[in-house]
Protein backbone atom coordinates (compact mmCIF):
# COMPACT_ATOMS: atom_id res chain seq x y z
CA UNK A 1 0.00 0.00 0.00
CA UNK A 2 1.45 3.34 -1.00
CA UNK A 3 0.02 6.65 0.18
CA UNK A 4 1.42 10.06 0.88
CA UNK A 5 -0.14 12.54 3.30
CA UNK A 6 0.80 16.09 4.18
CA UNK A 7 0.01 18.00 7.36
CA UNK A 8 -3.22 19.94 7.28
CA UNK A 9 -2.74 23.59 6.55
CA UNK A 10 -3.36 26.13 9.28
CA UNK A 11 -5.61 28.08 6.91
CA UNK A 12 -9.05 27.28 5.57
CA UNK A 13 -12.03 25.88 7.43
CA UNK A 14 -11.73 22.86 9.68
CA UNK A 15 -14.35 21.11 7.57
CA UNK A 16 -12.18 21.46 4.46
CA UNK A 17 -9.13 20.38 6.44
CA UNK A 18 -10.68 17.09 7.51
CA UNK A 19 -12.36 16.50 4.16
CA UNK A 20 -9.01 15.91 2.46
CA UNK A 21 -8.46 12.83 4.66
CA UNK A 22 -11.78 11.16 3.84
CA UNK A 23 -10.40 8.78 1.22
CA UNK A 24 -7.49 7.80 3.41
CA UNK A 25 -9.84 7.11 6.33
CA UNK A 26 -11.97 4.93 4.08
CA UNK A 27 -8.85 2.99 3.06
CA UNK A 28 -7.77 2.70 6.71
CA UNK A 29 -11.17 1.39 7.73
CA UNK A 30 -11.09 -1.41 5.17
CA UNK A 31 -7.50 -2.48 5.74
CA UNK A 32 -7.19 -5.64 7.86
CA UNK A 33 -5.34 -5.37 11.15
CA UNK A 34 -2.69 -7.71 9.79
CA UNK A 35 -1.74 -5.28 7.00
CA UNK A 36 1.75 -3.94 7.70
CA UNK A 37 0.86 -0.51 6.31
CA UNK A 38 -2.23 0.02 8.42
CA UNK A 39 -0.43 1.41 11.48
CA UNK A 40 1.71 3.71 9.34
CA UNK A 41 -1.37 5.08 7.51
CA UNK A 42 -3.14 5.64 10.85
CA UNK A 43 -0.17 7.58 12.23
CA UNK A 44 0.05 9.71 9.09
CA UNK A 45 -3.65 10.61 9.28
CA UNK A 46 -3.33 11.62 12.93
CA UNK A 47 -0.18 13.64 12.28
CA UNK A 48 -1.81 15.29 9.27
CA UNK A 49 -4.85 16.34 11.33
CA UNK A 50 -2.82 17.40 14.40
CA UNK A 51 -2.62 21.11 13.41
CA UNK A 52 -6.41 21.15 13.19
CA UNK A 53 -6.57 19.76 16.73
CA UNK A 54 -4.49 22.69 17.92
CA UNK A 55 -6.85 25.10 16.15
CA UNK A 56 -9.74 23.55 18.09
CA UNK A 57 -7.79 23.92 21.35
CA UNK A 58 -7.17 27.59 20.59
CA UNK A 59 -10.88 28.27 21.07
CA UNK A 60 -10.42 27.58 24.80
CA UNK A 61 -7.04 29.23 25.37
CA UNK A 62 -8.34 32.00 27.64
CA UNK A 63 -9.95 29.80 30.26
CA UNK A 64 -7.02 29.37 32.61
CA UNK A 65 -5.51 26.22 31.13
CA UNK A 66 -2.24 25.85 29.24
CA UNK A 67 -2.69 25.68 25.47
CA UNK A 68 -0.33 22.69 25.24
CA UNK A 69 -2.51 20.75 27.68
CA UNK A 70 -5.66 21.59 25.74
CA UNK A 71 -3.95 20.60 22.49
CA UNK A 72 -3.08 17.22 23.97
CA UNK A 73 -6.69 16.73 25.06
CA UNK A 74 -7.97 17.67 21.60
CA UNK A 75 -5.46 15.27 20.04
CA UNK A 76 -6.79 12.47 22.22
CA UNK A 77 -10.24 13.21 20.81
CA UNK A 78 -8.74 13.17 17.31
CA UNK A 79 -7.18 9.75 17.88
CA UNK A 80 -10.45 8.37 19.21
CA UNK A 81 -12.29 9.74 16.18
CA UNK A 82 -9.80 8.21 13.71
CA UNK A 83 -10.09 4.82 15.40
CA UNK A 84 -13.89 4.84 15.66
CA UNK A 85 -14.89 6.55 12.42
CA UNK A 86 -16.97 4.42 10.03
CA UNK A 87 -16.94 6.04 6.57
CA UNK A 88 -19.56 3.62 5.22
CA UNK A 89 -22.20 5.37 7.32
CA UNK A 90 -21.98 8.35 4.97
CA UNK A 91 -21.24 10.91 7.69
CA UNK A 92 -18.43 13.36 6.82
CA UNK A 93 -15.35 12.92 9.00
CA UNK A 94 -15.53 16.57 10.10
CA UNK A 95 -19.04 16.00 11.47
CA UNK A 96 -17.67 13.21 13.63
CA UNK A 97 -14.21 14.37 14.67
CA UNK A 98 -15.10 17.94 15.71
CA UNK A 99 -17.74 16.96 18.30
CA UNK A 100 -15.40 14.25 19.56
CA UNK A 101 -12.54 16.70 20.14
CA UNK A 102 -14.84 19.34 21.66
CA UNK A 103 -16.34 16.70 23.93
CA UNK A 104 -12.90 15.69 25.19
CA UNK A 105 -12.00 19.30 25.96
CA UNK A 106 -15.29 19.95 27.74
CA UNK A 107 -14.87 16.79 29.81
CA UNK A 108 -11.38 17.96 30.68
CA UNK A 109 -12.70 21.27 32.01
CA UNK A 110 -15.53 19.50 33.81
CA UNK A 111 -13.50 16.76 35.48
CA UNK A 112 -9.95 18.07 35.83
CA UNK A 113 -10.09 21.78 36.59
CA UNK A 114 -12.15 21.63 39.79
CA UNK A 115 -9.91 21.92 42.85
CA UNK A 116 -12.24 19.71 44.85
CA UNK A 117 -13.96 16.82 43.11
CA UNK A 118 -17.66 17.46 42.58
CA UNK A 119 -20.01 14.90 41.11
CA UNK A 120 -20.78 15.46 37.46
CA UNK A 121 -24.52 16.02 37.92
CA UNK A 122 -23.83 18.93 40.30
CA UNK A 123 -21.25 20.40 37.94
CA UNK A 124 -23.79 20.36 35.12
CA UNK A 125 -26.48 21.84 37.36
CA UNK A 126 -24.05 24.55 38.46
CA UNK A 127 -23.48 25.50 34.81
CA UNK A 128 -27.23 25.50 34.18
CA UNK A 129 -27.75 27.80 37.17
CA UNK A 130 -25.06 30.17 35.87
CA UNK A 131 -26.81 30.35 32.50
CA UNK A 132 -30.23 30.85 34.10
CA UNK A 133 -29.29 33.73 36.41
CA UNK A 134 -28.87 36.47 33.75
CA UNK A 135 -31.98 35.36 31.85
CA UNK A 136 -34.13 35.28 34.99
CA UNK A 137 -32.67 38.58 36.21
CA UNK A 138 -33.85 40.24 33.01
CA UNK A 139 -37.23 38.57 33.15
CA UNK A 140 -37.91 39.26 36.85
CA UNK A 141 -36.12 42.64 36.96
CA UNK A 142 -34.31 41.47 40.11
CA UNK A 143 -31.76 38.92 41.20
CA UNK A 144 -33.43 35.48 41.15
CA UNK A 145 -33.58 33.54 44.40
CA UNK A 146 -33.14 29.84 44.96
CA UNK A 147 -36.86 29.17 44.58
CA UNK A 148 -36.94 31.10 41.29
CA UNK A 149 -34.04 29.07 39.91
CA UNK A 150 -35.54 25.80 41.13
CA UNK A 151 -38.85 26.53 39.41
CA UNK A 152 -37.10 27.63 36.21
CA UNK A 153 -34.84 24.56 36.05
CA UNK A 154 -37.50 22.14 37.34
CA UNK A 155 -35.29 20.81 40.13
CA UNK A 156 -35.65 20.81 43.94
CA UNK A 157 -34.51 23.96 45.71
CA UNK A 158 -32.03 21.94 47.78
CA UNK A 159 -30.29 20.82 44.60
CA UNK A 160 -29.96 24.44 43.51
CA UNK A 161 -28.40 25.34 46.87
CA UNK A 162 -25.89 22.50 46.49
CA UNK A 163 -25.08 23.62 42.96
CA UNK A 164 -24.45 27.16 44.19
CA UNK A 165 -22.30 25.90 47.04
CA UNK A 166 -20.16 23.74 44.76
CA UNK A 167 -18.93 26.87 42.98
CA UNK A 168 -16.49 27.35 45.86
CA UNK A 169 -14.86 24.03 44.92
CA UNK A 170 -13.75 25.25 41.49
CA UNK A 171 -10.73 27.21 42.69
CA UNK A 172 -8.81 27.28 45.94
CA UNK A 173 -7.40 30.33 47.62
CA UNK A 174 -3.73 30.51 48.52
CA UNK A 175 -2.72 30.04 52.15
CA UNK A 176 -0.24 32.85 51.56
CA UNK A 177 -2.97 35.30 50.57
CA UNK A 178 -2.66 38.56 52.56
CA UNK A 179 -5.34 39.32 55.13
CA UNK A 180 -6.52 42.82 55.87
CA UNK A 181 -5.52 46.02 54.16
CA UNK A 182 -2.12 45.59 52.49
CA UNK A 183 -1.64 42.34 54.41
CA UNK A 184 -1.53 44.14 57.75
CA UNK A 185 -3.12 41.15 59.50
CA UNK A 186 -0.66 38.64 58.09
CA UNK A 187 -1.48 35.73 55.80
CA UNK A 188 -4.49 33.45 55.64
CA UNK A 189 -2.49 30.53 57.05
CA UNK A 190 -1.89 32.56 60.23
CA UNK A 191 -5.64 32.51 60.97
CA UNK A 192 -6.11 28.77 60.52
CA UNK A 193 -6.37 26.55 63.56
CA UNK A 194 -3.72 23.93 64.23
CA UNK A 195 -4.30 20.21 64.71
CA UNK A 196 -5.87 19.46 68.09
CA UNK A 197 -4.74 16.04 69.28
CA UNK A 198 -7.39 16.00 72.00
CA UNK A 199 -10.19 15.83 69.45
CA UNK A 200 -9.65 12.10 69.05
CA UNK A 201 -10.25 11.61 72.74
CA UNK A 202 -13.66 13.31 72.79
CA UNK A 203 -15.69 10.07 72.56
CA UNK A 204 -13.72 8.56 75.46
CA UNK A 205 -14.14 11.65 77.62
CA UNK A 206 -17.85 11.78 76.88
CA UNK A 207 -18.24 8.14 77.87
CA UNK A 208 -16.24 8.79 81.05
CA UNK A 209 -18.45 11.73 82.04
CA UNK A 210 -21.57 9.62 81.54
CA UNK A 211 -20.10 6.83 83.65
CA UNK A 212 -19.18 9.28 86.43
CA UNK A 213 -22.69 10.76 86.40
CA UNK A 214 -24.08 7.29 87.11
CA UNK A 215 -22.10 7.01 90.38
CA UNK A 216 -23.58 7.96 93.78
CA UNK A 217 -23.08 11.60 94.72
CA UNK A 218 -20.58 10.86 97.51
CA UNK A 219 -18.34 8.84 95.22
CA UNK A 220 -18.51 11.55 92.57
CA UNK A 221 -17.40 14.10 95.18
CA UNK A 222 -14.53 11.89 96.32
CA UNK A 223 -13.34 11.42 92.73
CA UNK A 224 -13.45 15.18 92.19
CA UNK A 225 -11.50 15.91 95.36
CA UNK A 226 -8.88 13.27 94.55
CA UNK A 227 -8.31 13.74 90.82
CA UNK A 228 -9.38 17.35 90.19
CA UNK A 229 -8.45 19.11 93.44
CA UNK A 230 -5.55 16.68 94.04
CA UNK A 231 -6.40 16.23 97.75
CA UNK A 232 -4.91 13.43 99.84
CA UNK A 233 -7.11 10.66 101.20
CA UNK A 234 -6.70 12.08 104.70
CA UNK A 235 -7.94 15.52 103.55
CA UNK A 236 -10.83 13.91 101.70
CA UNK A 237 -11.77 11.93 104.79
CA UNK A 238 -11.97 15.11 106.84
CA UNK A 239 -14.23 16.83 104.27
CA UNK A 240 -16.51 13.86 103.66
CA UNK A 241 -16.72 12.81 107.31
CA UNK A 242 -15.51 9.24 107.04
CA UNK A 243 -12.27 7.44 107.83
CA UNK A 244 -9.29 7.49 105.52
CA UNK A 245 -9.63 3.70 105.08
CA UNK A 246 -13.25 4.10 104.00
CA UNK A 247 -12.22 6.77 101.47
CA UNK A 248 -9.72 4.30 100.05
CA UNK A 249 -12.41 1.63 99.71
CA UNK A 250 -14.85 4.06 98.09
CA UNK A 251 -12.20 5.23 95.59
CA UNK A 252 -11.29 1.66 94.70
CA UNK A 253 -14.93 0.68 94.22
CA UNK A 254 -15.67 3.78 92.07
CA UNK A 255 -12.68 3.14 89.83
CA UNK A 256 -13.67 -0.51 89.37
CA UNK A 257 -17.19 0.56 88.36
CA UNK A 258 -15.84 3.10 85.87
CA UNK A 259 -13.43 0.58 84.39
CA UNK A 260 -16.18 -2.01 83.95
CA UNK A 261 -18.49 0.50 82.26
CA UNK A 262 -15.83 1.86 79.94
CA UNK A 263 -14.26 -1.46 78.98
CA UNK A 264 -15.99 -3.69 76.44
CA UNK A 265 -15.27 -7.22 75.30
CA UNK A 266 -13.88 -5.84 72.01
CA UNK A 267 -11.39 -3.65 73.91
Amino acid sequence: METTLTAASGTGSLTDTFAQFHDHLRLLHHLPDSDTGRERLRDEIICGCAPAARRVALRFRNRGEELDDLTQVATIGLIKAVDRYEPDRGVPFASYVLPTMLGEIKRYFRDRTWTVHVQRSLQELHLAVCRAVPELSQRLQRTPGVEDLAEYLHVPAEQVRRALDCATAYTAGSLNAPVGEDGAEGQLQDLLGDYDGEVEGLPDRDALFQAIDSLPERERRILHLRFVDCRTQTEIAEQVGVSQMHVSRLLTRALIVLRDRLTTDED
